[in-house]
């Protein structure tokens, strides 16, 4: 049987001398006995996908609800396709791939129901109470909310994976009131995958855009780096029809961007001399990359579907009612704890109301908050 110690060994032998080694880490918040064939990043993943909130993404808005299709993507199905990008492009690169997989899989843990749209209004909410952020919600939840464990609050993650979390500032809160501070550039694992989670949701949220004829071929013809793509699968598939071919060229896109991704990330740390992981925290930021050329065509590409699809009337629809809904149930908890949970109830007693009541809104799947405002709202509803 190989051994945790065989695994970290044949990791040094195996990666670049930049990437992030397991038997290197800088440890945990809450010290623990390390497992006898398990790595640290290997555990991170295994805690992350065991959570509540991992498998809550399930039911949760990426930007179709989940009542009006199966096919649509969630906010775990994204997660997955985040995850298995980001560990292709790590093994290309000769990187963390476990600790790609585990700060991916991580990385939308403290979205809310309904989407970006309800992230913005959960901040309203929170407005003079600390706001609501869905990165600094994730940290939360793995340092905090989760409750597997008696030793220690949340998951207690390896700092990598913690650092790899912390997407949009150098300095965290704790549960303990002290600060988790990020130190230097994000570490190249980390970098992966918010590139790769960039690719997921363009390409993804094409196809379910083509999926709900929200979106057209004929639209398209203005996007670029889909229509060479698209021109290119149709000389060579005359004969299937459209959606065929279009879903040809998701997956034709997707690669033609991940070997981008690579070839330029390759480039950038051979040009900078990146040769050890110090030198990536001093001065590695943003050496994951596309290049220019492909950079202003992803661009392109987002501009277009901000303005066709996150701005089509029927998502607008979709998100309107669930900042309703959101607000709804934020106010009635707050006017009335008593009728929360016990477990929620007693928390709000004895912390901060807002937060508490956030912290159990923002947790919920849109599954559970409409029927849960359907309860509340609905006087014919059993409660």
């Amino acid at each position: 049987m190989q051994t945790r110690e065989d695994y970290e060994k044949l990791e040094r032998e195996i990666l670049a001398p930049y990437a992030s080694v397991s038997g290197a880490s800088e440890g945990r918040l809450y010290p623990e006995e390390e497992h006898p064939y398990r790595s640290r990043f290997q555990r991170d993943r295994d805690r992350i996908i065991h959570s509540k909130a991992f498998r809550r993404l399930e039911y949760k808005t990426q930007v179709f609800v989940n009542h009006e299709g199966d096919h649509y993507r969630t906010r775990l199905t994204h997660s997955l396709e985040a995850s298995q990008i980001s560990r292709s492009v790590a093994r290309m690169l000769r990187l963390n791939e476990d600790l790609a997989e585990a700060i991916a899989l991580a990385h939308d843990l403290g979205h809310p129901p309904f989407g970006h749209s309800g992230e913005a209004v959960i901040n309203q909410l929170m407005e003079d109470h600390g706001g609501f952020e869905h990165n600094r919600q994730s940290f939360r939840i793995v340092t905090f909310l989760e409750n597997h464990y008696a030793d220690f609050p949340g998951l207690n993650l390896s700092y990598e994976v913690l650092e790899g979390i912390c997407k949009h500032a150098q300095e965290y809160e704790l549960p303990n009131g002290k600060k988790f501070t990020r130190k230097g550039a994000f570490r190249l694992e980390a970098q992966i995958v918010n590139l790769a989670d960039e690719i997921a949701y363009n390409n993804h949220d094409l196809d379910d855009g083509l999926r709900s004829q929200m979106i057209t071929l004929t639209q398209l013809r203005e996007v670029e780096i889909w229509q060479n793509l698209y021109e290119e699968i149709t000389s060579r598939l005359k004969e299937y029809p459209e959606s065929f071919r279009a879903q040809a060229t998701v997956k034709a896109l997707i690669n033609f961007l991940v070997t981008d991704l690579i070839t330029e990330t390759e480039k950038n740390l051979a040009q900078a001399c990146i040769k050890t992981l110090q030198d990536v925290k001093e001065r590695g930021e943003g050496k994951v990359s596309f290049s220019p050329p492909i950079k202003k065509q992803t661009a392109e590409l987002k501009k277009f579907l901000f303005a066709n699809l996150y701005r089509h009337y029927r998502v607008e629809r979709m998100a309107d009612k669930g900042n309703r809904i959101i607000r709804d149930l934020f106010d009635t908890y707050l006017q009335n704890p008593r009728i929360l949970p016990t477990e929620i109830y007693k928390k709000v007693e004895e912390g901060d109301p807002h937060r508490v009541i956030c912290d159990y809104v923002a947790g919920m799947t849109d599954r559970f908050a409409l029927e849960e405002h359907e309860k509340l709202f609905n006087p014919h509803s059993r409660v």
